[in-house]
């Protein structure tokens, strides 16, 4: 068997790509006062406002508690603001400020002008068909954790 070298693996290099290409979005919104980790808020609520808490932690694959952390955040630098639910005073809901929806707006085309950027020397069917093998990975991902998730829980006996 040949000697596999994980460090030399195509999984590290695209978790390395996308290392790199988070510092530069955070980079780029740091002057929108938006920090790691808010734009997938910003730009959620930008296409639908008024969600509520859950749902936002669902979108962005985070704990309730963490997303409450980041809206806290968020709300104090004038990004968000909380509202109660009219019809349900359990459930807050939240909305962007115009802040808010300008960062949001920023946020956008930082992610336009990086997008750009990374493919700027590909041909429109190499991005084309790139875009067919990343989403071929994710299947298989996806069906690797399906079969393998219940097999692998600690179970006391």
């Amino acid at each position: 068997m040949e000697d596999y070298d994980h460090s030399q693996s195509l999984t590290v290099l695209m978790r390395r790509v996308l290392k790199q290409h988070r510092r530069n979005v955070d980079l780029l919104i740091q002057k929108y006062e938006v920090f790691p980790g808010q734009p997938p808020i910003l730009l959620r609520l930008a296409k639908t406002d008024g969600l509520i808490q859950k749902d936002l932690a669902e979108y962005i694959h985070s704990k309730p508690a963490t997303v409450t952390t980041m809206l806290t955040r968020m709300e104090k630098s004038g990004l968000v603001k909380r509202q109660t639910d009219p019809n349900d005073q359990r459930i807050s809901r939240v909305y962007l400020t115009e802040k808010g929806r300008h960062a949001a707006g920023c946020v956008k085309e930082v992610m336009r002008e990086l997008e750009e950027r990374c493919f700027r020397s590909f041909r429109a069917e190499e991005k084309e068909l790139f875009g067919r093998m990343l989403m071929q990975i994710q299947s298989e991902m996806n069906a690797f954790y399906e079969e393998n998730r219940f097999l692998h829980l600690h179970t006391e006996e």
